[in-house]
C-alpha cells in the first residue's frame, strides 16, 4: 500500500470515529433534555418536602449523626440480626398461638365452670381470715412485763436466736406490706 492509501484508509477510520462520538453527543443531549424534564418536578417535591423538616434540620447535624452511625455499625448489623431472629421466632409461633390460645381460653372457661376458681377464691378468704385471726391473737400471747430495756447490742444478740430471725423476718414482710397502702408518693429529700 502507498502513502496515500494508508493516509485515505487513517481518515476514513477516524471519520467513522468522528461519527460515532457525535452520535453519542447526540444521545447524551438527548438523555440531558429528559434528566431536565424529570429534574424539575423531582427538585419541586424535595423542596416541598424538606419545607415540612426545615426548622428541625440543621445540616452540622448530618456529619455527627454519619459518625455515630458509622462507629455503631457493628452494633446496628447486631441489632438487625436480632431483629430479625424476633421475627423468625414470631413467624414460628404465631401459628402455635392460633391453636393455644384458644385451647387455652377453653380450658379456663372449663375450670370456671367447674368452680374451680370459686375454690381458690374462697381458700384464698379462709387463709386470710386465718392470718387476721392469728393476728388478733398476737396481744393476748405477749407478756410485756416480762419486757426488759434493751439498747442495740441488746438487740443485736436477741436477733441471735431462730425467734429473733423469723420475727425479724416478718417485721420486715410487714413493712414492704404495709408501705403498699400508702397512697401518696413519698418524697426523699
Amino acid at each position: 500500500m502507498s502513502n496515500e492509501e494508508l493516509i485515505l484508509e487513517r481518515l476514513s477510520k477516524i471519520e467513522e470515529k468522528m461519527g460515532g462520538m457525535c452520535k453519542s453527543w447526540e444521545e447524551l443531549a438527548e438523555f440531558k433534555q429528559d434528566a431536565a424534564l424529570l429534574m424539575n418536578p423531582a427538585i419541586r417535591i424535595l423542596t416541598e418536602e424538606l419545607i415540612e423538616v426545615e426548622s428541625g434540620f440543621q445540616l452540622e447535624d448530618v456529619f455527627p449523626l454519619m459518625k455515630r452511625t458509622l462507629r455503631s455499625l457493628k452494633n446496628l448489623t447486631y441489632a438487625l440480626e436480632q431483629l430479625e431472629n424476633l421475627i423468625e421466632l414470631w413467624q414460628n409461633l404465631e401459628p402455635l398461638l392460633k391453636v393455644a390460645v384458644p385451647n387455652l381460653v377453653r380450658y379456663l372457661d372449663e375450670l370456671e365452670r367447674q368452680g374451680v376458681f370459686r375454690i381458690l377464691k374462697k381458700m384464698l378468704t379462709v387463709e386470710m381470715l386465718q392470718f387476721v385471726d392469728k393476728l388478733l391473737d398476737l396481744p393476748v400471747d405477749l407478756h410485756l412485763e416480762e419486757c426488759k430495756p434493751c439498747g442495740p447490742i441488746g438487740m443485736l444478740s436477741g436477733l441471735r436466736s431462730d425467734e429473733g430471725k423469723q420475727a425479724l423476718g416478718v417485721i420486715l414482710e410487714l413493712t414492704k406490706a404495709l408501705s403498699k397502702l400508702r397512697t401518696e408518693p413519698v418524697q426523699v429529700s
